[in-house]
């Protein structure tokens, strides 16, 4: 795939580019900071861009408010934001912008390269993902009137692997169960989280959405 970064750390930054280099990707440009990156979009149109939140000059989210521009202007594009900490906040916001094509990962995540470029392909097909440390700390979280609490611990697992961006194909085997009891878990999830008579394919990442905006 064709793909830009934007990540203030020069040694993560070229880090990345190696590893993608290697792994037969097309890394068009990679820059230090949002702002050059946006002004670049136009002219190269890469299959997805990789950005972190946080980068200069302010270092607060520079690098979110370029996710939901590129988002907002460049809706073919598929947007990976990385994050040295789980910030559930922004991670709302960005999957608010859209459900198709974005993905929200710890940097920690990039040292599993097999899982990193996962999340890579599935962003670029058009899918979400969530870091799975991101989820594991919304589904573990039980509170009174959190409809979280009305899943039983099998449709906790499906709703976690659900973020992940995985296909039901895969949450089978994951979980070694079999397709057709994953699809009745996400029935009856999307049932108490008030979501069957929600269509398309965004549902899958709204299940989890409700509680990173919570």
């Amino acid at each position: 795939m064709r793909l830009m970064l934007a990540e203030d750390s020069a040694l993560l930054r070229e880090g990345l580019v190696r590893l993608l280099v290697e792994e037969g990707h097309e890394v068009l440009a990679s820059f230090g900071d949002a702002v050059s990156l946006l002004k670049e979009m136009e002219a190269r149109r890469p299959d997805v861009v990789v950005l972190d939140i946080r980068m200069p000059p302010t270092h607060t989210v520079e690098g979110l408010r370029a996710a939901l521009e590129i988002r907002e202007r460049w809706p073919d594009t598929g947007v990976l934001v990385l994050s040295q900490h789980i910030e559930r906040h922004y991670a709302a916001q960005l999957l608010a912008s859209g459900a198709e094509g974005v993905g929200y990962l710890l940097k920690d995540r990039v040292a599993q390269v097999e899982e990193f470029l996962e999340a890579l392909e599935r962003v670029r097909a058009g899918g979400a993902t969530l870091d799975p440390e991101v989820v594991r700390q919304l589904v573990v979280r039980s509170a009174h009137g959190d409809p979280l609490a009305r899943l039983t611990p099998r449709e906790r697992d499906v709703l976690e692997a659900l973020a992940q961006g995985l296909t039901n194909t895969a949450i089978a085997k994951q979980l070694h169960v079999s397709v057709s009891a994953v699809e009745k878990n996400l029935n009856a999830i999307f049932d108490k989280l008030d979501l069957s008579r929600t269509t398309g394919h965004s549902r899958r990442i709204l299940a989890v959405l409700r509680y990173l905006e919570s």
